[in-house]
């Protein structure tokens, strides 16, 4: 619902307990110098000043105009500009600037009224010059003629305090009068008869004086002409008329009608109206019809600029005589302003780790209209991270309700909405920017659980073999990564010394050659950390697999090559093709290809005779024996392994053809073989051995001594 993603806050006063109940009152005369001492803020609150400094203290106001400044290490409250009373308050009784005093930490207000005590700087003024007044010779003594009385912007005894007349003469007095507070009032008496015949004309000079030290004054020439008829002046029929007219009334609406009456006939009884020019704020707002003494609005009106006028209207006959009277004109308001949103201080980055009720802004609204139309309410729309909150009069605080996370997003743009009840409603959006600044919140990150990385054995020093690569969420220098190598193991100190990592881009290098025969694969840690305060960082394992070369020749277990000359392999005449004469074993250090052996006869004293299997190296007959063989056989089997290039290794060995293994005889003198040049036919001993004898455990299996030692009967 939408009620469930705006909160609604009412501009009420709520009573809350960091508010202080008493405000703390000043007062300044008005005109003084920027940078005037008004008080001590600081001492009359209780407070320390540096206080002051540690709850960030500021002055607000409800207009967001800054009157005054606060000297935070002292205290001291200051004019921080020209204070004219006037131009501030107008006429009213009273000055009184009020604005609060906002301390943070715990969040408090403390009102502070500076009241701007007014200098007589304003001498009064008369609405006119020179006014003429025709006043017949028959007046009786006691007559009185109404004046327009000055004008005098200061209060109170700097105000206008009397008339006088200059020079003085016998026929006219001067009367200060009023009706009520505000109704005040001059008038000239008549003090004895007037004789056109002696004095036609009368001339002299109305001194006002206010009440100022030193005293101010304003002076207003009359001219009296003496007549000798028209002995009745206008009456109006109101001496105060009323109106009200609204502020969007259009130019040239009628606002009331004043009427006087004159009971000549004649010239003497018609009557012509006409404003008494004032200073007033009413100057060229209005104008009056001389004939029929309608007001009409000469300009559009404005609620918020001026709520009531007063104009003087003066009524005079043709024969000379006049009469004053009082026009009150009250302007009613209609919704014609927005609410106002006046901001005291905004706090924007914020840090992500911001606790919850972190005050973000803090402003005030207000509204110029007056009644429902000024009766405000604000909301902040679409936001769970953030809340408004009333909290002194119409101040609100822009608060965080739960943790912030930069990485999810770094900036809020608010709305915070202020509407007030006129119908229609007018509204004003005030939008808050807030940025979210960073903390080192986030650990680095690899983006690979295990990298695996391979080196060919025998590689140069300092060979690049890959790199490892973390990232940061933060920013700054909190997400600036460094990289550095650890113990794959808590027990190994230190690292293994063969492999490096650039502490800047990650790549990872082998320093020295490797032995594949020697170490088949290296495991390492390597850390990522930022550069943040504290630091973070993350590890991950790097396994370096070291590739075979084919570094290696295969080697011959048996027949054993270490004898010289080669053992040998007994064969009966009697064997069948595929019989196994013996079984070549080799192996290869190397792995994989490098070591995948394959067998092959390179040479033999009868090739047709054998045959080797090129996987197992058995050395088989490829075909029965004849009476044609050699006895003795030699055979050389090529062992070779399938790595590029190959590698390979011989196996040399014998084979000898026997009708009847007892028909070998060794001497016993001798078991030693006789030069490969010599016959095969030797004499045998007298008493030969048999090969039981020689190789009881395997008489099929003799050593080469033994074997090329045999004699045939």
């Amino acid at each position: 619902m939408a009620l469930a993603r705006q909160v609604l806050c009412l501009s009420a006063f709520l009573s809350l307990p960091h508010a202080r109940s008493q405000p703390l009152r000043y007062s300044v005369a008005e005109e003084g110098e920027s940078g005037s001492v008004v008080g001590n803020v600081a001492e009359d609150a209780g407070l320390a000043p540096a206080q002051l400094s540690a709850r960030r203290a500021r002055l607000a106001s409800e207009d967001g105009r800054q009157h005054f400044r606060l000297e935070r290490g002292t205290g001291r409250l200051l004019v921080a500009e020209r204070l004219d009373r006037e131009e501030l308050c107008g006429q009213a009784a009273t000055c009184t600037l009020p604005f609060e005093l906002v301390l943070a930490n715990p969040l408090q207000f403390l009102r502070v009224e500076v009241t701007v005590e007014d200098i007589n700087d304003h001498a009064p003024v008369f609405p006119e010059e020179q006014v003429t007044f025709k006043i017949l010779e028959l007046s009786h003594p006691g007559s009185r003629f109404p004046l327009e009385g000055a004008r005098d912007l200061d209060i109170g005894n700097n105000s206008i305090q009397a008339y006088s007349i200059s020079p003085e003469n016998e026929y006219f007095s001067v009367f200060f009068g009023s009706h009520s507070d505000y109704e005040k009032y001059v008038e000239l008496v008549l003090e004895k008869p007037l004789d056109r015949e002696e004095q036609a004309e009368i001339g002299f000079s109305l001194i006002a004086m206010d009440g100022g030290s030193p005293p101010r004054s304003g002076t207003m020439e009359i001219h009296i002409v003496v007549l000798d008829v028209n002995d009745n002046s206008p009456v109006f029929t109101q001496r105060v008329y009323f109106g009200k007219v609204l502020e969007n009334a259009p130019e040239g609406s009628v606002v009331l009608r004043v009427v006087a009456t004159d009971v000549d006939v004649g010239p003497n009884g018609e009557i012509t109206y006409q404003f008494i020019q004032a200073v007033s704020q009413s100057d060229f707002t209005f104008l009056i019809d001389p004939v029929s003494g309608e007001i009409r609005l000469s300009k559009p009106l404005d609620f918020e600029a001026a709520q009531k006028y007063e104009l003087s209207v003066r009524a005079s006959d043709g024969g000379g005589l006049s009469a004053i009277c009082k026009v009150l004109v009250e302007v009613v308001d209609v919704n014609d302003n927005a609410p106002e949103l006046v901001v005291s201080s905004f706090s924007s980055p914020l840090p992500e780790n911001a606790l919850p009720g972190t005050v973000v802004a803090l402003f005030n609204v207000k509204d110029r209209d007056s009644g429902a139309n000024g009766k405000i309410s604000c909301a902040l729309e679409n936001q769970l991270l953030f809340s408004l909150q009333p909290t002194y009069k119409n101040y609100y605080e822009l608060v965080t309700v739960s943790t912030l996370d930069r990485e999810e997003t770094a900036q809020y743009i608010l709305s915070v909405t202020a509407a007030d009840a006129g119908s229609p409603p007018l509204t004003t959006t005030q939008t808050f920017t807030v940025d979210v600044s960073d903390v080192n919140d986030n650990a680095p990150v690899f983006n690979q659980t295990l990298y695996v990385m391979y080196v060919r054995e025998n590689n140069v020093p300092t060979v690049l073999v890959g790199a490892v690569s973390a990232a940061d969420a933060d920013t700054g220098s909190n997400a600036k990564v460094t990289y550095s190598l650890l113990p794959a193991h808590p027990t190994e100190q230190p690292p293994c010394s063969c492999i490096s990592v650039n502490s800047e881009n990650g790549d990872v290098f082998v320093l020295r050659p490797l032995d594949y025969e020697q170490v088949k694969q290296i495991e390492v840690l390597v850390s990522a950390s930022d550069a943040g305060s504290p630091a973070l960082s993350s590890n991950v394992t790097v396994r370096l697999v070291v590739v075979d070369e084919n570094d290696n020749a295969p080697l011959v277990l048996y027949p054993s090559q270490d004898s010289n000359p080669p053992p040998g392999e007994l064969v009966p005449m009697s064997a069948e093709a595929g019989y196994l004469v013996t079984k070549v074993v080799a192996v290869d250090a190397d792995s994989g290809q490098n070591s995948w052996l394959s067998y092959h006869l390179l040479r033999a004293t009868d090739p047709g005779l054998f045959v080797v299997g090129a996987q197992s190296g058995e050395v088989r007959l490829r075909r029965p024996v004849t009476e044609r063989d050699p006895t003795r056989q030699k055979l050389v089997v090529l062992v070779r392994d399938t790595g590029q290039p190959p590698l390979s290794a011989t196996a040399s060995l014998s084979a000898l053809l026997l009708h009847d293994f007892s028909d070998v005889r060794l001497p016993h003198s001798s078991l030693a073989m006789e030069d490969e040049g010599e016959d095969d036919e030797q004499d045998f001993p007298r008493d030969p051995i048999t090969l039981e004898d020689v190789a009881p455990d395997n008489p099929a299996m003799l050593t080469a001594k033994q074997f090329n030692s045999l004699s045939f009967k």
